[in-house]
């Protein structure tokens, strides 16, 4: 029988003070004498006065302010160059994590571990606070846990410090949309606060019962740092807010098998309903060297029994986290329930490796007599093959959207600077924008990755550049204004006679090793610089190469180089990338979204993504600019644009007094100018 008591104390006021709350309004006093009464009225109207211009600028632009001068200078791409400026204090890592039996959490550089830290200063920092993606309002957050539409509500959990911009003492942070996009924060869903989860409340998944009721199944690090399965279900299945969470009095349900480290055994599945009358989960494991996750059976949640082998292995994969099993469609551009199968059905294995921290996914063939997973592809296996994101991407977890009939995925973006910068700003990692993920019935290889449609909200006023010539060796400014958050649409067309002309070439390309965006071939790169200043002294290229190899078979790549992203040297730097599958007569086409120090990339409608975390010292607030560039040596490129100025989303700390969640309109901004002009009247 269940604990008859919620989790959460009944007085919330006894959890720790996660968020700020917002002020109280408070009366003018009225009994001023008569010459102060006047002064105030005219330093009160001219508040208000300023109060509205300001709320009407930010509901209209969107944008930042201008803090830094920008340089008319114009350097060519393959000439930008970095300076070099730190102070002498030396970062010293301290590995936290792997120790605990979970993957590293830690924002390690790459390189000297040696190197100087810039010195950072708080408007730097402060412009590196997203304005449109999920994030807590302070401190360390990681895995998104458990995710659900419930009563009209989207919930989001995460794994998230209360205490420090750091990872450690893990609990369950809780959010809530009615659109995906903006959020209300609020108390805390679950802490660590019992012998099998004393040590970390970490990764767990939610299923909906056909009675409507909810399950969650979480990974708990108890005292002795045993990684076990327990169960938790809401206080009160009628609360559409789910603010009271209640932990199995018998956890924990499961703990590690005969053969299984005990810290080698985490981060349950969505469960799925089986043509036997059960439910079925998958977790997480390995033997040696092999990533393997295993399955279970279950009734009532509270008893499961071990189906003989696992659901699947990879050999040199290492420790699988995150595990996620889930069908897609071979025939529609709907979502599917996690319990559906059938003969036009795929389903997705999904591994976030341990040894490498990258989330990988490949298609196959389920059978569920045996429990089993077969890959479609064993050259393309889960760990071997394609990844989610071929950036900083982590972690991730879907969830079956019955409101709009969609499967949407979430995902972890860490940190790419020092752990010393994270701590200097108080904050550390995001989630990225919501995707909605699809077979993709081109292809049969991919899943068409996109960003779930409620960010259309907030595009504001747009840009349109039309065929652009864009010679080789050149660099065009796109005339935007401010270029911190911006929606971009862009599609490359290749001269055909060029490259039906071009020599063909034995040379092997790859986006990690072969020179970035500097690198000058026939055929690319060309692209966009998003997050650059005026000078291109810094500057993101996100860009395609194309690559025209023997027999005339032309291979592209989509890719995005760091390296000259920031001048400060204690962030990371990578160039990333992979090949992109593009058909007969498709345009190259790209999606990104830039939201401060994060960038999100989606070419050919998803096939392929790359996510960045950018640092610029320059390029921020009013400096910062976009251009198109063609850094190819033979071939120019006509280029169409569209650019969207993106409004901010408004994410909050939740108040108990509230209803519900009104997103922030003219109505909203009439009912809060209102009262200031009645009161002046009254004055």
């Amino acid at each position: 029988m269940a604990d008859p008591r919620p989790f959460l104390p009944s007085d919330l006021n006894t959890l720790p003070c996660t968020y700020t709350p917002l002020p109280n309004g408070a009366n003018p006093d009225g009994g001023a004498p008569e010459t102060r009464k006047r002064h105030l009225k005219e330093l009160l109207a001219i508040f208000s006065g300023l109060l509205m211009v300001s709320l009407l600028v930010v509901i209209i632009s969107g944008k930042e302010p201008n803090s830094h001068n920008a340089s008319n200078k114009h350097e060519p791409l393959f000439l930008a160059k970095q300076p070099h400026t730190a102070r002498p204090e030396k970062l010293r890592p301290v590995t936290r994590g792997v120790p605990a039996g979970v993957s590293e959490k830690m924002n390690r550089l790459a390189g000297d571990v040696d190197a100087p830290v810039f010195p950072w200063n708080n408007s730097m920092l402060s412009w590196q606070r997203t304005a449109f993606h999920f994030q807590p309002e302070k401190n360390w957050m990681n895995d998104p846990n458990g995710p659900l539409f419930y009563k009209g509500w989207y919930h989001f959990f995460y794994q998230y410090n209360p205490n420090k911009a750091v990872w450690g003492d893990i609990v369950w942070g809780h959010a809530v949309s009615k659109d995906l996009i903006h959020w209300l924060h609020l108390p805390l869903a679950m802490v660590a606060d019992q012998w099998y989860d004393i040590n970390g409340v970490w990764t767990g998944s939610a299923t909906i019962l056909p009675d409507g009721k909810i399950v969650m199944l979480y990974t708990g690090s108890t005292n002795e740092s045993v990684q076990v399965q327990n169960l938790a279900y809401p206080a009160d299945h009628s609360d559409p807010l789910l603010l009271n969470w209640v932990k199995y009095s018998g956890n924990p349900v499961l703990v590690p098998p005969p053969g299984i480290g005990y810290k080698d055994f985490r981060d349950p599945t969505t469960a799925w309903f089986t043509s036997e009358g059960k439910w079925r989960i998958t977790i997480g494991s390995k033997l040696n060297k092999t990533g393997i996750s295993l399955v279970y059976d279950t009734k009532d949640f509270k008893t499961y029994e071990l189906l003989n082998g696992v659901l699947h292995a990879v050999p040199g994969t290492g420790m699988w986290e995150c595990v996620d099993f889930y069908p897609v469609s071979k025939t529609s551009d709907k979502g599917l329930d996690t319990s559906v199968n059938g003969p036009d059905v795929k389903h997705v294995v999904k591994a976030s490796l341990d040894d490498d921290r990258n989330d990988y996914y490949a298609f196959g063939t389920y059978d569920e007599k045996t429990g089993k997973w077969v890959p479609d592809n064993q050259k393309i296996d889960v760990g071997i093959g394609i990844r989610y994101d071929y950036g900083k991407f982590y972690a991730s977890k879907t969830f079956y959207d019955q409101n709009k009939g969609r499967r949407v995925l979430w995902g972890w973006i860490g940190e790419s600077d020092s752990e010393s910068a994270d701590v200097q700003k108080g904050w550390a990692s995001l989630q990225g924008i919501p995707r909605t993920v699809l077979f993709d019935q081109k292809t049969g290889s991919n899943l068409l990755q996109w960003p779930v449609e409620e960010i259309e909200k907030l595009r504001l006023s747009s840009k349109d550049f039309n065929k652009v010539e864009v010679k080789a060796g050149s660099v065009e400014p796109l005339q935007v204004g401010t270029a911190t958050q911006l929606d971009i649409v862009a599609e490359f067309e290749l001269d055909k006679k060029v490259l039906e002309s071009v020599a063909e070439s034995n040379e092997a390309f790859s986006c990690n090793t072969s020179g970035g965006a500097a690198k000058r071939g026939a055929l690319g790169p060309f692209g966009l610089l998003v997050l650059a200043d005026e000078s291109l002294s810094e500057q993101t290229p996100v860009y395609f190469y194309v690559a025209k190899g023997p027999g005339g078979i032309v291979d592209t790549f989509f890719c995005a180089d760091q390296t000259r992203s920031s001048v400060a040297n204690d962030v990371r730097k990578e160039i990333t990338g992979s090949y992109i599958p593009v058909l007969k007569d498709e345009k190259l086409s790209v999606r990104i979204l830039v939201d401060h120090s994060i960038v999100e990339s989606f070419a050919q409608g998803g096939r392929t993504t790359i996510t960045n975390r950018i640092y610029p010292t320059k390029a921020i607030y009013g400096a910062a600019r976009l251009f198109v560039f063609n850094n190819a040596t033979e071939i120019s490129v006509t280029a169409s644009i569209k650019v969207w100025q993106l409004n901010s989303a408004f994410i909050r700390p939740y108040h108990q007094d509230e209803s519900s969640l009104a997103s922030f309109n003219h109505v909203t901004f009439i009912k809060l100018i209102a009262p200031f002009f009645i009161f002046l009247t009254l004055f």
